[in-house]
């Protein structure tokens, strides 16, 4: 589900509030750090880090990019930086449970549905770059050059990165449809 961008300048940044925050970019962030970690209470743990950093640095925030962006740039690197911890490397990520996607549950979009949780299924399976830019675009909304300033590369490698992506699922639902 992607927020609406909220338009955002460093003079606007102390009258935010933590809950304004949370509210306008909540799901954003949870959803990356799910993604970056395949656990929900990873996700929440994270999620909950991430705003309390963003929140206590709102003064610092520059405005060279969107409040969105630089969001999921803390997300990312709190993500990381959990990997790095010995504490993270204990728990073997969830990465094989079901994937449950926003979607309307009426009865006759029941098989649009099972496709979309096959299609994020595939998505979970792909190496992490891919995958990372993938969610990026698709469930965020961010665009090239957003993706190459959060992610530190050249725009070039964004786009090659989601183009595998994008090749890698294709043939992974095409060799489901052969099967």
């Amino acid at each position: 589900m992607l927020s609406e961008e909220i338009p955002y300048t460093a003079a606007y940044a102390p009258a935010m509030s933590l809950r304004e925050m949370m509210e306008a970019y909540g799901s954003d962030v949870w959803n990356y750090a799910f993604f970056l970690t395949r656990s929900r209470e990873q996700a929440n743990d994270i999620s909950q880090e991430v705003f309390l950093k963003a929140y206590k640095n709102v003064g610092k925030y520059r405005g060279q990019s969107s409040m969105k962006t630089w969001l999921l740039t803390i997300t990312r690197n709190t993500a990381f930086s959990w990997r790095k911890n010995s504490f993270w490397r204990r728990f073997i990520a969830l990465g094989d449970q079901p994937i449950a996607v926003n979607a309307p549950s009426a009865e006759n979009e029941a098989l649009g549905n099972q496709y979309a949780n096959r299609i994020w299924e595939i998505i979970m399976t792909l190496p992490e770059k891919n995958r990372e830019v993938l969610v990026l675009d698709i469930q965020h909304g961010l665009s090239i050059a957003e993706m190459s300033d959060l992610l530190n590369v050249a725009q070039g490698t964004v786009k090659s990165r989601l183009a595998r992506a994008r090749d890698k699922v294709k043939e992974a639902i095409q060799k489901e449809e052969r099967e």
